[in-house]
């Protein structure tokens, strides 16, 4: 029988419903986005940049800790596994992660640490620049084993666990080994976004989601040409089938920005999903609702096809609003 290649609102309102009583565990590198908000009126007599006249601030979860709280947005349970610094930073990551109703009691303090805190400066609308402040050493070793037992405690409960590696040096390949072989004895989907800056075995994995540059670069292949439709890139086609039998996994799901999303499944033909999104302000953590809204899905009991419709919908949603963002089960069924 051919799987449906359409998500009815009702569907999708019966996956949320039984997404509502899981638990999906998070772990990676959990961050701190602030925002300074302002307007630009003239330009610096002291260098050619602008002057910005500030209104407001705020912070939100970022990172793996963004994923956690996207979870949490579409109604389910979440715990955030990680280790943070002994900081401000830290202190109100904490704060905000209450707020959100994210489990935050398995995050592991290192006093030697500085946390994650990525300082955006916004004026009109419009990001001007960037400063980060971090940490990329890897975690240490007696650390991470602290961190895999609280992982095991709570796969007990959750069967599902995201792995969100920003290569800030929580994700090692150790850990992940750790993680897979976690994943096998407690049967949990794991879901993993890749960075392949940060080489590391991602074989064994149910599901990674590379976007295009990073699946040609996981891939070992030029991305010499592009197609406006997916299925027909045959270079696009030829580094998804080498990814998908090389890292032997259930499924990969490639985000395409404007063109939407490519899911690929063994032994099946690639299926592509149009991008839903009327309006983009901000594509900034989009790609931790994907995997977060996909992973809850698959969590719920969904079919892979139906858990990239779902989330493309997630993604539609939030790209259109500012800052790393997150969808609620009212916004997510409003779209369809």
């Amino acid at each position: 029988m051919a799987e449906k290649k359409t998500l009815s609102r009702q569907r999708a309102s019966s996956i949320l419903n039984a997404a509502a009583k899981r638990t999906v565990l998070v772990t990676g590198d959990a961050m701190l986005d602030q925002f300074i908000w302002g307007d630009v009126d003239r330009i610096s007599p002291e260098a050619p940049v602008p002057i910005v006249n500030f209104k407001r601030e705020s912070f939100m979860a970022g990172g793996a800790a963004n994923v956690a709280r996207n979870l949490t947005a579409l109604g389910c349970q979440a715990q955030m596994h990680s280790v943070i610094g002994r900081d401000d930073a830290a202190k109100t990551l904490r704060e905000l992660l209450k707020t959100d109703g994210v489990g935050c009691q398995p995050l592991i303090t290192d006093a030697s640490r500085q946390t994650s805190c990525k300082t955006r400066i916004i004026a009109q609308r419009q990001q001007v620049v960037r400063v980060d402040r971090e940490t990329r050493n890897d975690v240490e070793p007696r650390l991470a084993k602290r961190l895999a037992k609280s992982i095991a405690n709570g796969l007990a409960e959750a069967n599902a666990l995201i792995i969100g590696d920003y290569g800030k040096g929580v994700i090692t390949q150790n850990f992940l080994d750790e993680l897979k072989a976690l994943g096998r004895r407690h049967n949990a989907w794991l879901s993993l976004d890749p960075k392949p800056i940060h080489s590391l075995d991602l074989r064994d994995l149910s599901l990674i989601t590379p976007n295009r540059k990073e699946a040609f670069e996981l891939a070992g292949i030029s991305d010499t040409s592009r197609h406006t439709q997916p299925l027909k890139d045959k270079n696009l086609m030829r580094a998804a089938k080498q990814l998908l039998g090389t890292l032997e996994l259930n499924v990969l799901l490639i985000t395409l920005g404007e063109l939407g999303m490519l899911v690929c499944e063994p032994d099946k033909k690639p299926f592509h999903i149009p991008t839903l999104a009327r309006e983009v302000f901000d594509v900034s953590g989009a790609g931790d609702t994907v995997i977060g809204t996909f992973t809850l899905a698959i969590a719920a009991g969904a079919a892979p096809n139906e858990a990239a419709m779902l989330a493309n919908h997630a993604a539609g949603v939030v790209v259109g609003k500012l800052g790393t963002a997150t969808v609620t089960p009212k916004e997510l069924l409003a779209s369809f």
